[in-house]
């Protein structure tokens, strides 16, 4: 598959002219933000945007109705998140959150600091389009799920097995070659492409990328998890510490939110799943964090409902959007409709009348923007009102 128009995918330097206004994409190597981050990102919302701090299912930021693009650039370098102004879009790298704190597997954020750093040092990868997706998985296999166009998952003994376009290669290497090889399949990326967005849509990509790279894969090929979902709730740290997972509904986190996040001065990760994980924190800190977010929205049930419910963003966002998705999202999980058994199968309903289960994504039209990877329940506004339909239809 070749692409007949270059890749768009927004940054800082280069907004989206979003139905609402300009759009900037911020990327989060690793999803690691430190408290004066945080701060910087909330004082851009407030100042320069519409008040609030989108998360997108790739562990970074976005800031919708930008009202000056120059100084926002300004703001987040001095923040140390726009590190390079050719390289800003390229810098998708998701990494198991819980990495170095919770589990038996690898610290990966090692690598996670030296794949950004490699990045940013080659003028050639400026190139690669924006929607390429690093991913770093230490094992347990979070990560693994989101299919990304070129990833490492650990398997232990200081060893990791390729993943490209999605799927393990059948190629293992070493942990010291681990961010080698990343860049070295970058660069057969650029050079096997014709316009291709993303690995995937390159004729038997990883096949051809792997020979590329000289490698040889093995037989056995690791079985990768379909879907992962968000740490949430209370999560103890090896070293006795809490860390707290937190969902934030419909991925949209309010400014003045943020701002009581900067002020626990921990640091925040910000997961692929529309959620953070506030880490380092004694019990007594972390009971008081949710008792004071909470009531602000921040969801810690892991049983929440807001949890399984995703959307895109709709009007008035969205030009192409039929609706507001968002307000009818909402409407739906305040009353109880996300959890109820459907009814509506099929039909094509007001968005009142929606009645949904278990995982869902709203869609203000056909394109699915935003939809997770994964069997999930899709429910798309259409000029008559909303059709409802079950992954196994």
């Amino acid at each position: 598959m070749s692409r007949t128009t270059a890749d768009s995918c927004p940054g800082v330097l280069r907004l989206h002219e979003a139905a609402d206004g300009p759009l900037a994409r911020i990327r989060v190597p690793g999803g690691h933000l430190t408290p004066a981050q945080v701060q910087t990102l909330a004082e851009a919302a407030n100042r320069l945007g519409d008040g609030n701090i989108e998360l997108t299912s790739r562990g970074n930021v976005q800031l919708r109705q930008i009202r000056d693009a120059g100084t926002l650039a300004d703001l987040l370098d001095s923040a140390g998140l726009l590190p390079s102004r050719t390289h800003e879009r390229v810098r998708n790298i998701i990494a198991s959150p819980l990495s170095g704190r919770i589990g038996p597997h690898p610290d990966i954020r090692p690598l996670v600091s030296a794949l950004d750093a490699r990045l940013l040092a080659s003028p050639r990868l400026a190139g690669l389009p924006g929607r390429v997706l690093f991913t770093v998985d230490d094992g347990r296999g979070d990560v693994s799920s989101l299919r990304p166009d070129i990833g490492i998952h650990g398997l232990g003994d200081d060893c990791f097995a390729l993943v490209l376009a999605g799927r393990d290669s059948g190629v293992r290497v070493p942990a010291a070659q681990a961010v080698e090889t990343l860049l070295a399949a970058a660069h057969g990326f650029l050079e096997l492409g014709t316009g291709q967005w993303r690995l995937q849509e390159i004729d038997d990509g990883a096949e051809r990328l792997t020979a590329r790279m000289g490698l040889s894969p093995g037989i056995e090929r690791l079985a990768l998890p379909e879907v992962a979902g968000p740490p949430i709730g209370w999560l103890p740290q090896d070293d006795g510490l809490v860390a707290l997972g937190a969902g934030v509904c419909l991925g949209s986190l309010p400014a003045r939110t943020a701002e009581f996040l900067a002020a626990i001065e921990r640091p925040i990760l910000l997961t692929p799943w529309r959620s953070l994980v506030i880490t380092d924190l004694g019990e007594g800190p972390a009971e008081q964090v949710v008792r004071v977010l909470a009531p602000m929205g921040l969801v810690f049930d892991a049983d929440s409902p807001w949890l399984r419910i995703t959307a895109c963003a709709g009007r008035p966002g969205c030009a192409k959007s039929h609706t507001d998705i968002r307000a009818d999202a909402t409407a739906a999980v305040e009353a109880g409709r996300t959890t109820a058994p459907r009814t509506t199968e099929g039909d094509t309903v007001p968005g009142a009348a929606v009645v949904t289960a278990g995982r869902q994504h709203w869609s203000g039209c056909d394109r699915h923007c935003g939809r997770p990877a994964g069997p999930i329940t899709e429910v798309t506004a259409g000029p008559g009102g909303y059709r409802v339909i079950s992954p196994i239809d």
